[in-house]
């Protein structure tokens, strides 16, 4: 297996990329490269810098960068050479089975949705985010962003991807699948989560189990959660805001030790034809080894593949 990183994307590139490689390398499978894709002589001086061994990796030329403040739209046709557009070339054209990058999230959904495809009967990919749990479990929230307005039709679709995520990724036979509402009843909420959840109680494709208040996110009581981006957003900034809250304070908890966004490293987006995994923009070496390992986890239990099969 080959797993492609973008060096340049994020905060602290290349410096934590590069590191961070390293260390996932040092606990990936013998048959699994990481494939470093940027400028070259950028990526043997980090590897020079940070003790890796160049031969440990494959690398490949891309000296372009798509930075924070390209317009996503643009900046895959106008920078081809670019580390995140030739990292999407790798992947369709199946010389990496993985593709991960903390750069600009924008260009990363235009690159999947365009380069990739979305995978035929998906109406929005999405991305989600890891909520851990009081018992010591994970929740799934999506969507976490990258789609503000949805319709009831859209977060059913979410509803089930996230349940396909859970399943093959997580490893939770049979996903207890909420919503995110206001109340417990199906009559509370807005007109969009009424609507869906007619949809969901309706389908026998999910193991739904009602409404899920804000209160109650982070009980265990479902594996999968969904909401449209913008709430989900919200939910996802207001929980990184206790953990660093948290920390300003000196408060250190076992429980919210977990909220750290370094020990789940990155997100697929689900919906489309290829792995692409999506790491925060301040990652740093031990996020972005994360998301390395994660991008392997989710590549080898095929999910993309599942997602296909499913809609298909």
């Amino acid at each position: 297996m080959k797993i492609g990183i973008d060096i340049f994307g994020g905060d602290f590139a290349p410096d934590a990329n590069v590191s961070g490689a390293i260390l996932a390398q040092k606990e990936l499978p013998e048959d699994t490269t990481i494939v470093l894709i940027g400028d070259q002589d950028v990526i043997l001086s980090c590897l020079s810098k940070f003790g890796g061994n160049p031969t440990d990796f494959e690398i490949v030329h891309a000296p372009d960068i798509i930075t924070m403040h390209d317009h996503p739209t643009r900046a895959i046709p106008q920078k081809p050479n670019s580390s995140i557009s030739v990292g999407f070339d790798l992947l369709a054209e199946k010389q990496i089975q993985a593709f991960a990058s903390t750069g600009n999230t924008g260009a990363m959904l235009v690159g999947s949705i365009y380069k990739i495809n979305t995978i035929p009967g998906i109406i929005r990919p999405c991305i989600t985010s890891t909520l851990p749990t009081i018992n010591g479990s994970n929740s799934i929230l999506l969507d976490v962003g990258s789609n503000a307005d949805c319709k009831p039709d859209v977060l059913y679709q979410f509803a089930i991807l996230g349940a396909l995520y859970s399943k093959n990724v997580y490893g939770v036979e049979n996903p207890k699948v909420a919503l995110l509402s206001i109340g417990e009843e199906e009559s509370k909420g807005n007109l969009l989560t009424i609507a869906t959840y007619k949809l969901l109680a309706e389908s026998d494709e999910i193991n739904f189990v009602g409404n899920i208040e804000g209160r109650d996110l982070f009980l265990g009581k479902a594996d999968v959660i969904v909401c449209d981006g913008f709430t989900g957003n919200i939910v996802l900034k207001e929980a990184e805001g206790i953990f660093y809250l948290m920390k300003k304070r000196g408060i250190k908890d076992e429980y919210f030790d977990r909220f750290n966004y370094e020990n789940y490293g990155g997100t697929p987006i689900l919906g489309v034809k290829g792995n692409v995994i999506i790491g925060h923009g301040i990652s740093n070496d031990v996020a972005v080894k994360n998301m390395i390992l994660h991008a392997f986890e989710v590549a080898k239990s095929g999910l993309a593949s599942k997602v296909n099969e499913a809609f298909n």
